[in-house]
């Protein structure tokens, strides 16, 4: 076992059938040092020896870092050495692919335009730009052009920039927005003046990003987060002018289970507060038009009650699992009558179809679906005279409404793509039922048609008799056998459906024979609501087994064999990745887990890091000993063993605020001390993002295309 740390590992063994180039030199893998910590609970001892890579965010933020904060950087540093070593040989193809992908990008883009209170808003990009410019034209698309933000020259200096949150006072004057210069997904939010340009003094600091105008034009609700654990705990009120440390705290989330937010009805008639957990919501709602009034609580929150609510006349309109409704259905109660005894039916619970979403206008209620899988679009009008489906032809697809701001119109924006059909933003007019493609992505280059793809799904039977269904995507002169290169991508958690979209980035794959596949498991709601409670708490495994058993259909139906299998997820999908290799190792040729969520046990006992407590109904409260047995039997991190793995690329963000940096770096640690493999084993850290990655379009390619390269090499497809 301690030999396995001492390994050299050369490249001509590494990639010993790319001969493409060969190095004299060993290249030794980092060895992180050992000290051993005792965990318990439940009368169970868990000893980490890596528990000491853990750093606080101000030993991260010190300028003179202490003794273990180098140590931590040092480590981190090494291990990217270690991948830069021994991946150098590929540098130029990790440029030329970067090239290729960026090619097919038309680099000077805009969005469609849309119009909200007499502006068309719009956003677009420059040949060469990292960022977005937002800009506005008042009253015609003709009209001179207002921008708001240059995000490139706004970006100068930072390592990482990302700004967001734009939202426009009811006069069209000011607009406030949020910045996060360190990928913490913690925003400051500024406001500034559109006629003048002037940016107020105005900063509110530890914020989601997220406010809401009154609509006296001069009082901003927004949320703050807890500082240590992150969580969306407070909605404050702030007045133009003042200091942000005079700002009103109007609600504060006393359940450390719930977050909050804050937002407005479309009709812009009230200013709204939403409390949410993984299973019950509350709303609370104040007249825009009297900033300084109290709040009301349309329904109290009740565990397994989950509702959202929209405005529309004098009634609000509530999607909702009351009343046993597991796909949820539509209600309606009026404004003054909010509690649930008021709520009746407008679209009922449907077993077979999954309610997600609906958008209200002045003549019609747009419902979005989702039956066998696959996304409808609704529309129904409030008169009751139609009521139909938007047409989709294509085996598998994503279609979901846009943001549709307008109140008022017969017009409602949406988008189509399939894995083979780049997207098209389209708008259809409910009443005549025509329709007009407002774009259509273009890829560049010169090489796409999407005549030489093909793709399918197909049904995979799951060990306990559920169906699985597999979307995959190739060209259509890929020869399919046991030496085909197959990528299987999945999520798996939260409830987070992954569509079956377009990727021009995918295409660098595609085009070198691989087949891309992604599989529907239990934790999305893809099949319905049922799928995703059959895929989380005490039924988490049900998520590790449907992606198995979806690898060895691939096998066992001669799209591919172990040799030329590969997986990848990221965060939620990253403990995914370190699930299935504890199971079935011998699966898979290559895996990646991107920011991978792989300490479970560890971090859902600490309350102290941010966001675990509002997960608590996702995974299991191990403070519970049924849930930390439970975890604990495929929680990554614990369940290493001394064994065989697969070449595994693993990547984080050292300020990540979603998965923390040393649970993948602890990780990788381990499995460096019990693997008995010769296989690649990296580990790369973006030390200045987060959980997202590169904030420019551009460096977030690269990260792509490091990922690539990785699988690539591994089918020696390193071409030049």
């Amino acid at each position: 076992m301690e030999k396995n740390l001492l390994i050299c590992l050369t490249l001509s063994v590494i990639f010993a059938s790319c001969k493409k180039e060969k190095m004299e030199k060993t290249i030794t893998p980092p060895v992180a040092e050992k000290q051993a910590q005792q965990l318990e609970k439940h009368g169970d001892v868990r000893t980490d020896n890596y528990f000491w890579m853990r750093l606080t965010d101000d030993q991260k933020n010190a300028e003179q870092k202490d003794v273990q904060t180098q140590k931590v950087y040092d480590y981190l540093n090494a291990e990217n050495d270690y991948f830069e070593d021994v991946m150098g040989h590929t540098n130029d193809f990790q440029k030329n692919l970067f090239e290729e992908m960026k090619g097919r990008i038309k680099e000077d883009d805009e969005s469609v335009p849309y119009k909200k209170d007499g502006y068309f808003y719009i956003t677009r990009y420059e040949k060469g730009g990292q960022y977005p410019i937002y800009s506005r034209k008042k009253g015609s698309l003709e009209a001179e052009e207002e921008i708001m933000f240059d995000v490139n020259k706004e970006a100068e200096g930072h390592d990482y920039f990302q700004l967001g949150g734009l939202n426009v006072s009811p006069n069209n004057n000011l607009v406030a927005f949020a910045t996060d210069t360190v990928s913490r997904r913690q925003y400051f939010i500024r406001i500034k003046n559109l006629e003048t340009g002037e940016i107020y003094k105005d900063k509110i600091e530890n914020t989601t990003g997220g406010s809401v105008w009154a609509n006296d034009n001069k009082t901003l609700f927004y949320t703050k987060k807890d500082p240590v654990t992150l969580r969306s705990s407070q909605i404050y009120k702030h007045v133009l002018g003042t200091d942000a440390s005079e700002d009103e705290l109007v609600f504060e989330e006393g359940d450390d289970t719930f977050g909050v937010f804050v937002t407005k009805t479309k009709s812009k008639k009230y200013i709204v507060i939403g409390s949410y957990s993984t299973v019950s919501s509350e709303y609370q709602v104040l007249e825009a038009d009297n900033p300084d009034g109290t709040f009301r609580v349309i329904q109290p929150r009740e565990r397994d009650l989950e509702y959202d609510i929209a405005h529309y006349g004098d009634h609000f309109y509530i999607k909702t699992n009351k009343d046993g409704a597991t796909n949820f259905k539509l209600m309606k109660t009026p404004e003054d009558k909010t509690s649930k005894e008021n709520w009746v039916d407008v679209i009922p619970h449907r077993e077979d179809t999954f309610f997600e979403d609906f958008s209200i206008f002045k003549d019609y209620l747009v419902l979005e679906e989702r039956t066998d899988g696959l996304s409808k679009i609704r529309i129904k009008r409030w008169d009751g005279t139609e009521d139909y489906y938007l047409p989709f032809d294509e085996e598998t697809y994503s279609a979901g409404v846009y943001s549709n701001p307008d109140f008022d119109t017969d017009i409602i924006r949406y988008s189509y793509n399939s894995m083979t059909t780049p997207n098209s933003v389209i708008d259809f007019n409910m009443k005549d039922r025509s329709k007009e493609v407002k774009k259509e992505q273009e890829v560049l280059g010169g090489k796409f048609n999407k005549d030489n793809y093909v793709s399918k799904r197909v049904w995979v039977p799951a060990r306990d008799g559920k169906k699985i269904a597999l979307s995959l995507v190739y060209r259509k002169d890929t020869k399919i056998d046991k030496d085909t290169p197959v990528l299987l991508y999945a999520y798996g958690s939260y409830g987070y459906t992954i569509s079956d979209g377009f990727s021009t980035t995918r295409l660098s794959l595609l085009d070198r024979g691989f087949i891309f596949a992604l599989a529907h498991i239990r934790g999305s709601q893809y099949l319905g609501r049922e799928w995703y409670e059959d895929g989380k708490m005490l039924n988490k495994k049900n998520t590790f087994t449907d992606f198995v058993d979806c690898s060895k259909y691939l096998i066992d139906n001669g799209y591919t064999s172990p040799g030329h299998l590969y997986a990848m997820g990221g965060s939620a999908g990253g403990l995914l990745m370190g699930a299935i290799i504890n199971m079935n190792p011998e699966l898979y040729n290559g895996v990646i887990a991107a920011v991978p969520f792989v300490d479970v046990i560890s971090t859902m006992l600490d309350d102290s890091i941010p966001l675990t407590t509002g997960e608590y109904d996702e995974w299991g409260n191990p403070n519970d000993k049924e849930y930390y047995d439970y975890i604990k039997s495929y929680s990554p991190y614990d369940q290493v063993e001394a064994k065989a793995y697969p070449n595994l690329l693993v990547t984080t963000g050292l300020h990540d605020s979603q998965v923390q940096y040393w649970e993948p770096a602890k990780w990788v640690a381990k499995l460096r001390e019990l693997k008995t493999d010769d296989n690649l084993l990296f580990l790369h850290t973006n030390m200045e993002a987060g959980h997202g990655g590169a904030s420019g379009r551009f460096d977030a390619l690269k990260e792509t295309a490091r990922e690539y390269t990785f699988l690539l090499a591994l089918e020696d497809k390193l071409e030049k």
